[in-house]
């Protein structure tokens, strides 16, 4: 089997993706931007080859890369990356040398804000109204019909960049000052992210499910630079994995990691923010294996070679934390104090590369606890201010 992998090397975690494929035998062929003598030697050890293109939006080079490796190893059985960025490259890529997957013709709805509420609607899924953002005096009337506060956001965007909320007519005239292509407008809504991440076979049915609570939205993080705190939750809401599993269906995604947002309300409700056609940010994946003992590497990877995956069981002991600090703050205790403190229930320790540090943060701890209190007191311990 021949999988092509983009962007093996980063996020640095996703050499699992690929070591987990090696060991089942698989030939992965990777695309990549950094230089081959730069790659760690775990994955350079499990690449048959790779091909290095210094700029991963280039089209004619990611053809010419998979053109190269059919002529080299035959047909190409799977195109992925497991990354929101280079969805709509593995798409292209998929259409050209017809290997099964996602499309450019699913993506127009399923990557597109304004596509997914139109899905949501249709399938009778809670979420904001949206409209697209074409000048200021849409928007105002869009606002005289849901109220302020709106959220401008790019139709087709990476996490929080480039979102911004609006709060009076004043404010749109402000934001449409300069051209805002393919943006989205919403209706804000107040509650806490709560998500439904997992895997579903090539039947549709879900292999796993999990859900991770957000301390703030990744748009305030990165507005307000706060300090962000995830956290695994031991047990689903009922009415959650419902809506959940509701809202994969309503996807119609075949062997994929999903990573649903939602918010949940003061009245305990849920609203569909949006749906990612990928695992979850950050190193919530390792989060997953602490939070049950469990390797979704290897499940990944058993799933797309075929093997059966409907007898995985799996158990959820523990709630796992994504702790975060910033740098330029100062913290009562020290990371040695830390350290000392969490004990056992440290699991890592962890500086972020740059491009994460405006939404998660420069350092996070990830901790596991069998409690909540305990696990918010380590919170607490960790962001204590000077």
């Amino acid at each position: 089997m021949n999988v092509v992998f983009i962007s093996p090397h980063f996020p640095s975690h996703f050499v699992h993706f690929v070591t987990a494929l090696r060991e089942r035998g698989v030939n992965v062929l990777g695309i990549g931007d950094a230089p081959y003598d730069t790659l760690r030697q775990e994955l350079k050890n499990s690449l048959s080859e790779y091909f290095f293109t210094p700029n991963l939006d280039d089209a004619e080079s990611m053809l010419r890369a998979v053109g190269y490796f059919t002529w080299r190893y035959g047909r190409i059985h799977r195109i992925d990356s497991l990354n929101e960025t280079w969805l709509e490259s593995e798409a292209r890529l998929r259409e050209d040398f017809h290997v099964p997957g996602l499309r450019p013709a699913d993506l127009r709805q399923l990557r597109s804000k304004l596509g997914m509420h139109d899905l949501f609607k249709q399938a009778g899924i809670a979420h904001p109204d949206a409209i697209a953002a074409r000048d200021a005096a849409e928007v105002k009337a869009f606002a005289r019909r849901v109220g302020y506060p709106l959220v401008l956001k790019p139709d087709v965007g990476v996490g929080a960049a480039h979102t911004f909320t609006v709060k009076s007519d004043a404010e749109v005239d402000s934001a449409f000052a300069q051209p805002l292509p393919g943006y989205a407008a919403q209706k804000f809504v107040k509650g806490t992210i709560v998500t439904y991440d997992g895997m579903v076979d090539g039947d549709g049915r879900i292999i796993c499910a999990f859900s991770h609570e957000y301390s703030n939205g990744i748009m305030e993080s990165v507005l307000e630079q706060r300090e962000l705190v995830i956290w695994s939750l031991r047990e689903l809401p009922p009415e959650l994995d419902a809506l959940g599993r509701k809202t994969v269906a309503a996807l119609g995604l075949r062997e994929r990691w999903f990573h649903l947002e939602f918010f949940r309300l003061e009245d305990g409700s849920f609203v569909a923010l949006e749906a990612n056609l990928r695992p979850p940010g950050s190193v919530l994946t390792d989060m997953m294996n602490y939070a049950c003992d469990i390797d979704v590497y290897r499940l990944w990877a058993r799933m797309l070679t075929g093997d059966p995956v409907s007898d995985f069981h799996y158990t959820r002991k523990y709630y796992v934390c994504h702790t975060s600090r910033r740098a330029g703050r100062s913290y009562k205790h020290p990371h040695s104090q830390v350290v000392s403190r969490l004990g056992t229930a440290l699991l890592e320790h962890r500086e972020l590369p740059a491009v994460f540090h405006s939404a998660l943060g420069n350092e996070i701890y990830l901790s596991r606890h069998q409690e909540l209190d305990a696990m918010r007191e380590a919170v607490r311990f960790i962001q204590a201010p000077a």
